[in-house]
């Protein structure tokens, strides 16, 4: 009920601020001032398109515009609408499971029965998770299995890409069952359990679903948070898409891409938008199908910062100007060195930033900026740590 009730006052506020001129709220000061020459001497906007939004959180008022109402695609910063959302509907304790159950009995020590892999999509299930399982099978005393090792996928859908990947990119694979990022689960669990001795009466069945397996052997979970830290701070596709997966929980199970965007788009009707004028794709930003705008990404933010339940997990998990993630290496020896925390964005033809800003005089901004037609992605981070360093002195 309280997310809600904020939800109310959020709408009113951003609505009642939409419904003035933007020109009535940007003041002429000299940030705006500064902006504009730089717009103005920017050789790149000869031939490219750029969308630009300033708010200033402290002051709760609009500071700087340029086409911030241009429809356009957003790359990697759509990881923050993926992000804001699922974290607006679940907070960060929200759990990534996957489990080892069996269906039959264990008679002295073989199991009559199957064994069964339940996934939840978990991103960052590993060798080491793996191996963990194994050692639980080992525990209960089975040196034998007269039965299968089935993969239970029923979480999510079947479909494996996103809509409106390109074929020939490095994509992720969408599985409920993921091992090292790959879709062979099965195929290492047989492994690894022959390699320790366990001896099988049957082949294994990697596609089947099993619809009830009846004991838990074995969970490994997952939290929110540490899915999140990656896909912000590494911008890791497949972790997104997760994400973007758990989000249609929300809605329905099995989880489907349809009720993902159908649950982003509720939050931006909520934030006062009409989600008809926007397209949402996919969780990660590599579809060339999504449209946003850069004030519907700062309304998005300006959300979760005054939302504590998002923004205690959202902020530490932005990447830091010359300090980590993809920003690691942009705007050292700069006002901007530390003060930024953003999500970077690059896709063909697009780069973008989005995030957070420390200004001078202490106040807390939040900014999207979205450099469109750009034919080196460099131009653009250039352009985009120019404004942060204006926003930052």
């Amino acid at each position: 009920m309280k997310k809600y009730f904020f939800s109310i006052i959020f709408l009113l506020s951003a609505t009642l601020l939409r419904a003035q001129s933007v020109d009535s709220l940007q003041s002429d000061s000299p940030l705006s001032t500064k902006l504009d020459s730089l717009i103005k001497e920017a050789r790149l906007l000869e031939t490219t398109q750029l969308g630009l939004m300033v708010w200033d959180l402290t002051a709760d008022s609009v500071l700087y515009t340029y086409n911030h109402r241009q429809r356009m695609r957003p790359a990697s910063t759509m990881k923050l609408l993926t992000a804001i959302t699922s974290l607006d509907l679940f907070g960060g304790n929200h759990q990534f499971t996957t489990e080892l159950r069996y269906k039959g009995e264990i008679v002295g020590r073989t199991l009559v029965g199957d064994l069964v892999c339940v996934g939840s999509m978990d991103p960052t299930f590993d060798n080491g998770d793996m191996n963990y399982f194994v050692d639980q099978i080992r525990a209960v005393g089975i040196d034998t299995i007269c039965g299968r090792i089935v993969a239970d996928k029923s979480f999510k859908d079947t479909l494996l890409l996103g809509q409106g990947w390109c074929w020939d990119d490095d994509n992720p694979c969408l599985s409920a069952l993921l091992v090292n990022r790959k879709d062979n689960f099965v195929q290492r669990l047989t492994t690894l359990l022959t390699d320790v001795g366990i001896v099988f009466m049957e082949h294994s069945s990697p596609n089947t679903h099993h619809p009830s397996p009846i004991t838990q052997l074995s969970i490994i979970n997952c939290q929110l948070d540490k899915v999140l830290t990656r896909m912000m701070k590494q911008s890791d596709n497949l972790y997104a898409e997760a994400l973007f997966y758990h989000t249609a929980l929300s809605i329905a199970r099995p989880a489907t891409q349809k009720n993902a965007r159908t649950a982003v788009r509720q939050l931006i009707q909520r934030l006062g938008f009409d989600p008809a004028q926007f397209t949402v794709a996919d969780g990660s930003g590599l579809s060339l199908y999504n449209y946003v705008s850069p004030e519907l990404l700062t309304a998005f933010l300006r959300y979760a910062w005054q939302n504590d339940r998002i923004r205690r997990h959202l902020e530490p998990s932005l990447p830091i100007a010359g300090i980590d993630g993809t920003l690691k290496d942009r705007m050292k020896n700069t006002p901007a060195y530390r003060k930024v925390r953003a999500k970077t964005g690059t896709l063909t033809g697009i780069s973008s930033l989005a995030g957070y800003a420390t200004a001078s005089n202490g106040h807390q901004l939040a900014f999207a900026i979205i450099n469109q037609g750009v034919v080196k992605a460099k131009d653009g981070k250039t352009f985009q740590d120019a404004v942060c360093r204006l926003l930052c002195e």
